[in-house]
């Protein structure tokens, strides 16, 4: 085998495993990663920074449950409480919501803080079925967490099994 032969085998089983590599990541957070879409049109600098920031992001989200509920608990820093359209579809809990764009500028010695931000949903798939009129949704401190109460049909119950 050439050299040249040898490079292009190196080349290639080199791309493959970082498409592997990129496939394995994309397969292990694809329930995170959620899609900013532009918001608002806005004055020429807040759409400037609104342009940059469009495009993937990550919103950690944790759920859990016990034997009565199913808590969701979801890092959306930077919000307000009104700020959040949340809805069960069929087996799915949907956050929506839009992010706000913020710019700070000061002259002296260069400080500039920009956050970026956009429209963003994410639907998180329910472990059980829930009675979605009695949720109930809070907010502290950039995490927003929302409690349904199971379907009182699917409650788990502890049973006692002997064994013969």
């Amino acid at each position: 085998m050439s050299t040249l032969q040898q490079i292009k085998s190196g080349m290639s089983q080199a791309w493959d495993n970082l498409v592997d590599g990129w496939q394995h990541l994309y397969r292990k957070a694809a329930g995170a990663i959620t899609r900013f879409s532009r918001g608002r049109a806005g004055d020429e600098e807040r759409s400037e920074i609104a342009l940059r920031s469009t495009g993937w992001g990550m919103l950690p989200a944790e759920v859990f449950d016990d034997d009565s509920k199913v808590v969701v608990r979801m890092e959306v820093p930077g919000m307000e409480k009104g700020d959040f359209d949340i809805q069960v579809v069929e087996n799915y809990l949907v956050v929506k919501g839009h992010k706000h764009v913020q710019r700070e500028h000061t002259e002296g010695r260069f400080h500039v803080l920009e956050r970026a931000y956009g429209s963003f949903e994410r639907a998180i798939p329910l472990p059980e079925a829930v009675v979605a009129e009695k949720a109930e949704a809070g907010y502290r401190r950039g995490v927003l967490e929302i409690r349904l109460p199971k379907s009182s049909a699917l409650y788990r119950r502890n049973i006692e099994v002997k064994v013969n």
